[in-house]
Parts: C-alpha cells; sequence; structure tokens
C-alpha cells in the first residue's frame, strides 16, 4: 500500500483555484453542474493542460472538512452504538487521474453517474481494507449517510490514499461523494457549490497561466470570482511550514551539540599534549618517531570517543518518549532509524580523530631543544 501526497513529484505542475457559484448568482443546480463541467472542460483545451477536475478540497489545503457517520450495508449497529465518523468530500470525474492518485480498485465517477443521479460512492484504500478487508471486497458493497432519509450507495471504486492532513499525519479514511446527484442526506438534487478546480499543467505557477486560466473561466460565466489560486507545492510547504521550522531548530541544536563536542575533545587532547611536552621532546631526542607520537595521541582520543558513543547509542535507546515525539516530525523515517544510529558515531568518531591529530601533530614537530626548555 502506497499513499501519495497528492503526486509524488508533481506539486509544481498541480495549480489550484477556488470558485463559489453561489444560489443569488444561479439557483439551479443542474445548471450550476452543467457550468462547473464547461470550466472543467473550458480549463482542460487551454495548452499544455493535461487534465482538470474539482472537489471540495484537496489535500493539505486547510480547509476543515465535512465528517459523518457511515453505515455499512449488512453489518448490524446496537440501539446505542454510534458507526464511527469519516471525511466526506465531493469529487468531479477524473480527480484522481488529475492529482496522480490512481485506482486500486473499480472504476472513477463518470459524468453520466453525476447527471443521471446514479447511486455511486468512491472509498479509500484505508476504508476499504478497515471495514471490508481489501480494496476488491469494497467493489459492489453499500454504504449511505448516518441521515434517517440517506439512499444506499454502491461502491464503485476504491481510490489511492491520499496525505489530507499534511504528510506528518497519517491517511485518513475518506469517502468521495459525487460532486452532483441525490444529496447524501435525502433524494433530492444536490451539487457542490464552493470547489476547488485542480489542473496539471507543466505551466502551472507561471504568469501566462495566471493570466489564461481566469480568461478561460469568464469565457464561461463573466461573473465568476475566482480565489486562492496557488499550486499544490505552496500548499504543501505552507502545509510544512511548522514542521520544517520544527526541524530546522532541532538540525541547528544538534550541529551545536557536535561543535562543543568537537571543541571539548580538542581541548582535553590539547591540554594532555602540554601537559606531556617534555616527555615529547625527549622521546624525540632519544629517537622516537614524530608519526608515532602523532598516532599516541589520536589513539587518545578514540578512546575517548569509544567509550563515549556506546554510552549515547544506549541514552538515545533508552528515551522512549523523545523517539516517539520525533516520530510525529518525521516523514517517511523511523524514530529509531538503523541509519542514523550508524552514520553518527561514525561522525563522532571522525571528529574526535581530526581534533586529535591536529595538537598532536603540531606538538609532534617541536624541536626537541625547545621542548625541553618548556617547564
Amino acid at each position: 500500500m502506497r499513499t501519495v501526497l497528492v503526486s509524488d513529484g508533481t506539486l509544481q505542475a498541480l495549480a489550484t483555484v477556488r470558485i463559489s457559484i453561489p444560489g443569488s448568482l444561479v439557483a439551479d443546480v443542474a445548471r450550476v453542474a452543467r457550468i462547473e463541467r464547461a470550466i472543467v472542460d473550458g480549463v482542460a483545451a487551454l495548452p499544455g493542460v493535461d487534465g482538470a477536475a474539482f472537489a471540495s478540497e484537496v489535500a493539505m489545503e486547510g480547509i476543515p472538512p465535512n465528517w459523518d457517520a457511515v453505515l455499512v450495508d449488512r453489518t448490524a449497529y446496537g440501539a446505542a452504538e454510534i458507526p464511527p465518523l469519516r471525511i466526506f468530500q465531493s469529487i468531479s470525474p477524473g480527480l484522481f487521474e488529475t492529482i496522480g492518485a490512481r485506482l486500486v480498485a473499480g472504476r472513477d465517477f463518470t459524468w453520466t453517474d453525476l447527471v443521471e443521479r446514479r447511486p455511486a460512492v468512491i472509498v479509500s484504500e484505508n476504508f476499504a481494507r478497515e471495514v471490508f478487508g481489501s480494496p476488491s471486497a469494497a467493489v459492489g458493497r453499500r454504504i449511505r449517510a448516518a441521515g434517517p432519509s440517506s439512499a444506499w450507495r454502491e461502491i464503485v471504486g476504491v481510490a489511492q490514499d491520499v496525505y489530507e492532513n499534511g504528510v506528518q499525519e497519517p491517511a485518513p479514511a475518506i469517502v468521495y461523494w459525487p460532486a452532483y446527484g441525490d444529496s447524501p442526506y435525502r433524494p433530492t438534487p444536490s451539487v457542490l457549490r464552493t470547489a476547488t478546480f485542480v489542473i496539471r499543467s507543466p505551466r502551472a505557477g507561471t504568469e501566462s497561466f495566471a493570466k489564461d486560466l481566469p480568461q478561460a473561466v469568464w469565457s464561461i460565466d463573466a461573473n465568476l470570482a475566482f480565489a486562492s489560486m496557488r499550486t499544490m507545492r505552496e500548499i504543501y510547504d505552507r502545509s510544512m511550514a511548522r514542521t520544517t521550522f520544527t526541524l530546522v531548530m532541532l538540525a541547528i541544536a544538534g550541529a551545536m551539540a557536535l561543535a562543543l563536542g568537537i571543541v571539548g575533545i580538542y581541548g582535553v587532547i590539547s591540554y594532555a599534549v602540554a601537559q606531556r611536552t617534555r616527555e615529547i621532546g625527549i622521546r624525540v631526542a632519544l629517537g622516537a618517531q614524530r608519526r608515532e607520537l602523532t598516532r599516541m595521541f589520536v589513539r587518545s582520543g578514540l578512546l575517548l570517543a569509544a567509550i563515549g558513543v556506546p554510552i549515547g547509542l544506549a541514552a538515545s535507546a533508552g528515551s522512549a518518549g523523545v523517539t516517539r515525539v520525533m516520530a510525529s516530525l518525521l516523514f517517511r523515517v523511523a524514530a529509531i532509524d538503523p541509519l542514523t544510529y550508524l552514520v553518527v558515531p561514525l561522525l563522532v568518531v571522525a571528529a574526535a580523530a581530526i581534533a586529535s591529530y591536529v595538537p598532536a601533530k603540531r606538538a609532534s614537530a617541536l624541536d626537541p631543544v625547545e621542548a625541553l626548555k618548556i617547564e
């Protein structure tokens, strides 16, 4: 099972814009549906556009989603039992293809489904696995909203999971209703009047595209208003701003800790060398090799690192509370990462070797006569 951001690696190629068709502008819901489809077709016809669709909101956009209980056909519920709440989204046909999320089972909505108000619904992969055991088992089953007048709808497709609330949180279970058709709560026509349109194009985010997109929409209806024209890269970066700031601060703190460790090792070795300067002079006068003297002090520094690294690893492995906090800040990285536990000790050992080598090399290069004069 693989979860997508929206579509990995294509955030910059997706443009989004909020468009609203209020009842004061267009009262008839069927006409609203026709206008929205015309917008999709008009935008898709722009040069360089590879696809267009719309939804009540897109992942990480920051718009609070709708939540409600979902009932499953052939499932008994107690009188006091409340079915689990799910995120509700209304979408147009082609949304998953546009954002790059594949259908793992079944099919997508079609415009015929919407026009004929067919009782169809799509669920996310997490929902299908949780409720039915597998995506394939979900297709053909029926669910409905918890309202007393809601009708049963057949699951026609299962969509790949999407990081709805950002990459720092698990992908939720989502129920996707058609953007036009019977309301999930009553057998009356309902339409999505305020939607986020998603357009896939390599021109997304460019000045020329920002001019062409409104013109394509206004050619359908000049009274439509735009809001929040952004790329998915901008939406993603904004959703990650707090996490990014936290990680930058932690990186700075970690770098400072490493620097202080290097300075400490350097200071200890330098002091040890200074205390043994006369000894070094005597050894050199008696024929000791300067290279061997350097190695002797480097070994002393590595011995300190060899003692400190296991202590640090043990303390890190034992701080389970800290690793749980870090897990909430990491994306696709385990809280206890073997590679990190291997690389960091190697960096510490390398730093200790360098910090030991410099003062040892300087001391062994002293003239023996000068070294013997030092008290």
